[in-house]
């Protein structure tokens, strides 16, 4: 089992062979790989999976939020996903239009006991599906 560790913005998981710090727009592995969307200047479109050892990851981009090329980090074996800025708890004045699909996307990962951490800390599902209907309602008006 990975252990898992939040300090500000960056999340560590340190498996039985290597480990990886997310951030929401990269995540570097202790080998020196970096994972980054192709709109932040690495080679990730869509999905990235390997393992830390014993535990399995992914590293997926499911849509633009705020800032782009945000990335969504999965620990299946320990219910957690990691949403990094994909979640903010202040909206602002306007919304990509991949940001409500990317968040409905993440959901699907979820289920009613996974650990979600963000930017801003841990939520539960329940909070992030009522950011997803925050988001449709600046968007849609």
């Amino acid at each position: 089992m990975a252990t898992i560790k939040r300090s500000n913005s960056t999340v560590t998981v340190t498996g039985t062979e290597r480990s990886a710090q997310y951030r929401s727009q990269q995540v570097l592995f202790d080998d020196g790989t970096i994972i980054a969307h192709e709109s932040r200047g690495g080679e990730l479109t869509s999905v990235w999976a390997g393992d830390l050892g014993e535990e399995y990851i992914e590293i997926v981009h499911l849509g633009d939020g705020a800032d782009g090329g945000e990335l969504i980090m999965t620990i299946p074996g320990q219910d957690t996903v990691l949403l990094g800025s994909l979640y903010v708890s202040q909206l602002p004045g306007e919304v990509p239009e991949t940001w409500p699909p990317a968040i409905d996307l993440a959901i699907g990962l979820m289920t009613a006991d996974t650990v979600v951490l963000t930017d801003e800390g841990r939520v539960d599902r329940e909070e992030i599906e009522a950011f997803h209907q925050r988001l449709l309602g600046v968007l849609h008006g």
